[in-house]
């Protein structure tokens, strides 16, 4: 068996399912005109590794470089997503509320551009600060530390919104998606 085909069935499966995840991420977010484009590619790609292993379906290599291809496409387009970071995430964060800095937090996060909605609720021990932080998914992390850095005992949970309506973000976020995907 020619190492070169090898490789080729290897980097055109890897190809194809990089390709595939990034395009099932912009389908899920909405993406009307990336994603139709991105699965041309894919199935164009797909057919040509296919062919290549069922042409040489008598060496069991190939059909593992096949796999191999595969599982490693899938890794690659799941750092790429999570690199892009597209959309937009909620985050809710508890806060004990016998702390100094609990007064403190959402004063930073507005300042710091995050829409911020506080509320107070009972906990376990006693009642707790409860904000409601929407950012862009990109921010993440940087969210998270600035949290821990005012409050290390917060309690944080983070989902993706499917639909956002009304509040100050709204006009921004409406704005960006129309120029996403048109």
């Amino acid at each position: 068996m020619s190492l070169s085909i090898l490789a080729m069935t290897f980097f055109i499966n890897f190809a194809y399912v990089t390709i595939s995840t990034i395009r099932f991420m912009l389908t899920m977010k909405g993406y009307r005109l990336l994603a139709p484009i991105l699965s041309m590619i894919e199935i164009t790609i797909y057919i040509l590794g296919l062919s290549l292993v069922l042409n040489r379906l008598d060496n069991p290599i190939n059909l593992f470089v096949y796999a191999l291809g595969y599982a490693v496409g899938i890794s690659v387009g799941i750092f790429i997503e999570d690199r892009l970071a597209l959309g937009y995430i909620m985050t809710t964060a508890i806060l004990p509320s016998n702390s100094d800095n609990d007064k403190n937090l959402p004063t930073i996060l507005r300042d710091k551009g995050y829409g911020v909605t506080q509320s107070y609720g009972e906990g376990l021990s006693g009642e707790r600060m409860i904000l409601e932080i929407l950012s862009p998914r990109k921010h993440e992390r940087e969210l998270y530390q600035l949290i821990k850095e005012v409050e290390e005992r917060a309690f944080i949970i983070t989902y993706e919104p499917k639909f956002i309506s009304g509040g100050f973000w709204t006009k921004k976020v409406r704005k960006r998606q129309k120029k996403i995907r048109h």
